[in-house]
């Protein structure tokens, strides 16, 4: 009984036979093709290299000093994280500074946090847009005392000392929009400090009033909708606001909305509310593109507060032009090898797709050569055998000679070392056993006794 050892053994050489006839194979199938293997390596080469470039593994963000625009951003860099792609923050001082350094064609910033309403009409050039991803609402906090009950109280407190954010911020952009559609010119009662020393003064009674332009979670917004001698101003004519200014857009806080206990608000509250973009360099590669994109839906396609599920990313400001990479998500969602590759290898095949479509067109005739030339070739050899093997055997009916048996059982069996050394493959297997089976009835017939002398004798008769 044969043990499993021996089992072992024997299927572990079968399978290193087997390994070594195919290495042998391709090694005689390479030293055979190689000019038509080197032509496609070369249209293979080409291909790669008139590629569309691969997308950077390092891109830079500019993300400001502090804020909603930090912490946002913080969250990017943890998406292309897992994807592979290092996404470096760029402090800077605020969102009129990020638009400054991406419009600037020599700044490694390739993409930032921009409010709606910064880019002017017709000063495009360079950027492009990826969407609004979240809502930014512009607070009219006051101290304790201030009422603003009705549109002239709202006139009146924007003459008194007001934080309306240092210069260069997206808060100090908003507030200008907001004063001069009320008519308001910048005075000295107009303090254009940062927002955290607003926030600082706001509650020590230094000034009467900060506008801030932030996110919800920002630790400024929370900080006064906690303090109970800060109340927050309703933006009546919001309505209007947003017809005048089309990049805003019109929010509502219910009734105790913010804290049910203290009732705050105290009254439903409209306010306003611009919208954080997502602006690019044009020269941003497609791919890089279309992964913002999807962070940005699978961090900001959340409900929140103010936005409903979905609602972002989307296109809310209707300034700066429409990424087309942009709009084909929103229309079609991310390519579909996406959802189930890792980034770098779905990138990688839709960047190739269209190259490699023509060079497979041109590979596949040159395969088609290589198997009819290597089938041709083992046919060749089969015939050539079969024709030594023709020859040999009329020469035994002709002039067979007894004493020469081992020479001719000698030829017989060099032509059938021949025959067990052709590499094929599976096409032509019927010929080559037709050939081995040609070759043993000769070598039965000499071993008969005067195989070929009858046969002879017959010729000669």
């Amino acid at each position: 009984m044969v043990s499993f050892k021996e089992k072992l053994q024997g299927y572990a050489g079968s399978i290193h036979e087997t390994v070594v006839w195919e290495l042998k194979s391709w090694q005689k199938f390479v030293r055979e093709m190689w000019p038509l293997l080197l032509l496609l390596l070369a249209a293979l080469g080409l291909a790669i290299w008139f590629a569309k470039p691969a997308p950077p593994n390092r891109v830079f963000m500019a993300s400001g000093m502090g804020g909603s625009y930090l912490a946002l951003a913080k969250k990017y860099v943890e998406y292309f994280r897992e994807h592979g792609v290092t996404l470096e923050l760029v402090p800077t001082h605020g969102a009129q500074e990020n638009l400054a350094r991406l419009k600037d064609r020599q700044d490694p910033v390739q993409v930032a946090f921009v409010q709606g309403g910064l880019v002017k009409p017709g000063d495009t050039s360079g950027i492009l847009s990826l969407g609004s991803v979240e809502y930014e609402p512009v607070w009219f906090f006051l101290r304790r005392g201030v009422t603003a009950e009705s549109d002239e109280d709202i006139q009146r407190i924007l003459k008194m000392r007001i934080a309306i954010g240092s210069e260069g911020s997206g808060t100090h952009a908003q507030a200008m929009h907001i004063l001069k559609l009320n008519g308001v010119a910048p005075t000295s009662t107009l303090l254009t400090i940062p927002n955290q020393e607003a926030v600082q003064a706001l509650q020590r009674g230094e000034i009467d009033a900060v506008l801030l332009t932030d996110g919800l979670e920002s630790a400024n917004i929370q900080t006064l909708i906690k303090d109970p001698e800060i109340r927050l101003a309703n933006f009546r004519r919001a309505d209007a606001y947003t017809r005048l200014l089309p990049f805003f857009e019109e929010l509502k806080v219910p009734k105790g909305g913010f804290d049910l206990v203290r009732n705050f608000p105290p009254q439903d509250t409209q306010l306003l509310a611009t919208t954080t973009e997502l602006l690019i360099d044009d020269r941003m590669h497609h791919a890089i593109q279309m992964l913002f994109m999807m962070a940005a839906q699978e961090i900001n396609g959340k409900e929140s507060y103010f936005a409903h599920r979905g609602e972002f990313p989307s296109f809310k400001d209707p300034i700066v032009p429409e990424s087309k990479v942009a709009v084909h998500f929103h229309q079609k969602g991310p390519p579909f090898l996406m959802n189930y590759m890792p980034f770098w290898l779905a990138e990688f095949i839709d960047r190739m797709f269209f190259m490699l479509l023509p060079f497979f067109a041109f590979a596949y005739p040159v395969l088609r050569v290589m198997s009819r030339y290597r089938f041709k070739r083992v046919k060749t050899r089969i015939n050539k055998v079969y024709g030594e093997l023709k020859y040999f055997e009329q020469e035994l009916s002709q002039s067979y000679d007894p004493a020469r048996h081992d020479e001719y059982i000698r030829r017989l069996n060099a032509m059938e070392r021949e025959t067990l050394e052709m590499k094929f493959p599976k096409t032509p297997a019927g010929d080559y056993y037709s050939l081995r089976t040609n070759i043993d009835f000769v070598r039965s017939r000499l071993t008969r006794e005067n195989p070929f002398v009858a046969e002879t004798d017959n010729q000669d008769k």
